[in-house]
């Protein structure tokens, strides 16, 4: 069987890029054909390995060169764009000849399912329904944010499936006949020990306004004066990051927050961290919290829109919160720093409910899925 994905790029260290590509890895390695066509991957390397089997192919669209022009020159060049990309992808999927293409609902999302190349169609999201409007634009901005959650709907109604990733996301999309719920898997199978008795804690995500670090910044600072010796570690980069460094100078945090580039192997930075703490706006089911419970580690998480809630059980691997609420979150953060007994117990948990997601159970539905699909 032949599957195609197609995405913007594999040159980013997100979470789709990493599902993506265990996805592709574990299907190589179980005999099908995948290849992987994106629009702006600009000769860049994939971020996570691939395995030399999966055929990689860029479109050279490019959408990201429009990124910081006008609301109406983005429009006029988005269009342009558009056209070219179902030119190309047209006739690079009439000559792969795929049984199944994979939209991860990137701009080839609103002209895949119109393309007649013979292949089923399959639509999958990372992010939750109103994501778009999670952002707070304002102006004309947010006119546009609603027009495409608008848009969203009508377009995940023409593909043969749309996945989603928690049944909480789900039930905001309606009564979809195509929707099928499959989570993300673990991402790695640990190697390393968890050690809770470590001072510190992870925060794991992209210097963006979803990912909220603006926020854990501000409720650090009421954690450092009731536990000034626990230091906080955030792995990531993004258009934030002079922000954030700054918002520490100025709350006097430069010994105790420190963010820290991205690295391949974060299984070892959750195994030296007592606790994860993640405070995004919005989700669709975080890489983050998975890897964190895969590898023992208690969580504390706001409970946003979606997939804490699938994760996350009060008092027994971690805490959730309500959203935005600092005051509970520094009360929570607190007890897991205060209790080692606490966090031992709550990473045992987590260790033991991970098990609902390793890669053969996740795996095999996506297997399902595709063989339904291809009678």
């Amino acid at each position: 069987m032949k599957i195609v994905y197609c995405i913007l790029g594999t040159f980013n260290s997100g979470g789709m890029e990493r599902v993506l590509a265990n996805k592709a890895n574990y299907l190589v390695a179980q005999g099908y054909e995948v290849s992987i066509i994106t629009t702006d991957q600009q000769q860049r390397k994939p971020y996570f390995s691939l395995n030399t089997a999966i055929s990689l192919y860029d479109l050279g669209i490019d959408y990201t060169e429009s990124n910081d022009q006008g609301v109406w020159k983005k429009i006029i060049s988005y269009s342009i764009k558009q056209r070219l990309h179902k030119k190309r992808l047209t006739e690079l999927l009439k000559d792969l000849k795929a049984d199944v293409v994979v939209s991860m609902f990137d701009h080839d999302v609103s002209l895949l399912h119109r393309i007649q190349d013979g292949s089923k169609k399959v639509l999958e999201i990372h992010f939750s329904r109103f994501k778009r409007l999670q952002y707070s634009r304002k102006g004309i901005w947010r006119v546009v944010d609603f027009m495409h959650s608008r848009q969203d709907l009508r377009l995940a109604k023409q593909y043969d499936r749309f996945v989603v990733l928690t049944e909480e996301d789900r039930g905001y999309w309606g009564d979809l006949p195509n929707i099928t719920v499959i989570p993300n898997a673990n991402s790695f199978v640990p190697r390393c020990q968890v050690d809770v008795t470590m001072k510190r804690a992870i925060a794991v995500g992209r210097y963006d306004y979803q990912k909220g670090f603006d926020e854990l910044i501000t409720i650090w600072r009421e954690v450092y004066k009731k536990q000034p010796d626990w230091k906080l570690d955030i792995f990531g980069h993004g258009p934030m990051e002079d922000q954030l460094l700054s918002q520490i100078r100025q709350l006097g945090l430069e010994n105790v927050v420190r963010l820290c580039p991205p690295v391949k192997d974060i299984e070892k930075e959750y195994c030296q961290s007592g606790f994860l703490v993640m405070t995004s706006r919005y989700e669709g089911l975080p890489m983050t919290l998975l890897e964190a419970q895969a590898c023992g580690l208690p969580m504390v998480a706001y409970a946003c829109k979606c997939g804490p809630s699938d994760l996350i059980q009060n008092d027994r691997n971690g805490f959730l919160v309500e959203e935005g609420d600092r005051e509970t979150m520094v009360i929570r953060i607190t007890e897991l720093i205060e209790s080692e007994n606490l966090r031992t117990e709550m990473g045992l948990n987590a260790k033991k409910m991970s098990e609902k997601f390793s890669q053969e159970k996740v795996m095999q539905q996506w297997l399902e899925l595709f063989n339904l699909l291809a009678i």
